[in-house]
């Protein structure tokens, strides 16, 4: 079948509803997630070429999660309540706009803290409603086809896929393009715009309610389900964590072994990073079990491999190790990520998919301060002491995990 065919087929012969309309959901999704990612490889260049010091490039991140955390809490609470279409393609609308602004660095810091904050609150959006979208699309009647874990895994892919397109398309044109500062940024927008009338087809699958405080729209009981608590919140920050050390906080300590070619090789980084965590998933889901958590504790086993070989890298200062050391970090986020959005979507009643899927990723987002925090404390401890204490902390959060693994099961509740 042919790419037309299989859009045809999934738009609809005679333009009524879309026969596979989650599709349309995950390229929003992707896109969101391309806007969220495409900026982490351009800090160098905002750094060495913009010559912005090094507390405002920490300030344009700090912004994003300023946009971020919000939207992770607000977006999923209003659309259990209002509905998923409205949000999604206000998520769309945020990306673009970011993008507009972050092509107007020239005219100084406030365009970009302004674009880094819409795309914060882009992906916030996306992750939150789009995953609940498309856990919804995925199920009959509108994919009969679907297993019980197609959801989470095309929500996971589209965040993975889009991330690591948005770093390499972003990076490899701060190396080597031209208009390093407006090109990457006016591929977004050409890409995204379409989204905008394409998310009115898929179905729309929560039905407006009562007009309801806010308060009571934020309110997750949910969040105090015991597996919650004492499994996926454990899990969660470790999954970004991996996700800072290997593409964040790798290129800064390889920086000298990689010489003039550190942005091109923070990019690869970013890329098998999120490519093995993207390849990793058809495996998740088979590793992914309804009667214990033995996905998360994969993950997390993986995760503490990964920060073994990371050791190893930076003791050596070893380019390739460094790669290796990706891949298999990116792949126990991968695991990690699927098996931790099935949980989430085992334990959710429906009227609260959204607001704790929020709560989820917000709580795994945290994990992305890992660097900042490790590169404060150096001094007065070393990298290396440093590695070594965070991998105790993660075995410590294995044995956590793995003793609480066949507890409070939902369907035991």
């Amino acid at each position: 079948m042919t790419v037309r065919e299989h859009i045809s087929g999934s738009i609809g012969a005679s333009g009524g509803q879309p026969t596979r309309p989650w599709l349309m959901v995950f390229g929003a999704l992707f896109v969101c997630a391309w806007s969220g990612n495409q900026f982490s490889p351009l800090l160098l260049m905002y750094r060495d070429v913009e010559h912005y010091s090094s507390a405002t490039v920490t300030l344009f991140l700090g912004v994003y999660v300023a946009g971020l955390a919000p939207a992770l809490v607000i977006a999923g609470a209003v659309s259990d309540h209002q509905g998923r279409r409205p949000l999604m393609i206000a998520g769309v609308a945020f990306g673009l706009l970011g993008s507009l602004l972050l092509a107007f660095d020239e005219f100084g810091q406030i365009p970009i803290i302004l674009g880094r904050l819409f795309a914060g609150m882009s992906v916030g959006t996306a992750m939150t409603v789009g995953t609940s979208w498309l856990k919804e699309l995925s199920v009959a009647p509108h994919d009969a086809r679907a297993d019980a874990g197609a959801g989470a895994r095309r929500a996971s892919l589209a965040f993975t896929l889009g991330s690591a397109l948005g770093a390499l398309i972003a990076g490899c044109i701060a190396q080597w393009g031209p208009y390093p500062q407006i090109l990457p940024f006016l591929i977004h927008i050409t890409v995204s715009v379409p989204f905008l009338w394409m998310l009115r087809r898929p179905p729309e699958t929560v039905t407006a309610g009562p007009p309801a405080p806010m308060l009571t729209r934020l309110r997750v009981t949910s969040v105090r389900h015991r597996r919650f608590v004492r499994v996926v919140m454990i899990c969660g920050p470790w999954l970004f964590i991996a996700c800072g050390l290997s593409y964040g906080y790798q290129p800064v300590l390889l920086a000298d072994a990689a010489g003039g070619m550190g942005l091109a090789y923070a990019t690869l980084l970013s890329v098998i990073a999120l490519g093995s965590g993207a390849l990793i998933q058809p495996v998740a889901r088979r590793i992914d079990s309804h009667s214990s958590a033995r996905g998360l504790v994969v993950a997390l086993l993986t995760l503490v491999a990964g920060l073994a070989v990371m050791i190893l890298a930076v003791s050596t200062e070893n380019l390739l190790v460094g790669a290796a050391a990706s891949v298999v970090l990116g792949s126990g986020f991968g695991i990690g990520l699927v098996s931790g959005l099935m949980e989430v979507q085992r334990i959710a009643p429906p009227h609260e998919l959204a607001k704790l899927t929020g709560v989820f990723y917000a709580v795994a987002y945290t994990g992305f301060a890992a660097p900042t925090i490790l590169a404060a404390l150096t001094p007065p401890f070393t990298t290396i002491e440093l590695l070594l204490i965070l991998a105790t902390l993660l075995m410590v959060s294995l044995a956590v995990v793995l003793s609480a693994s066949r507890k409070h099961l939902p369907s035991h509740d």
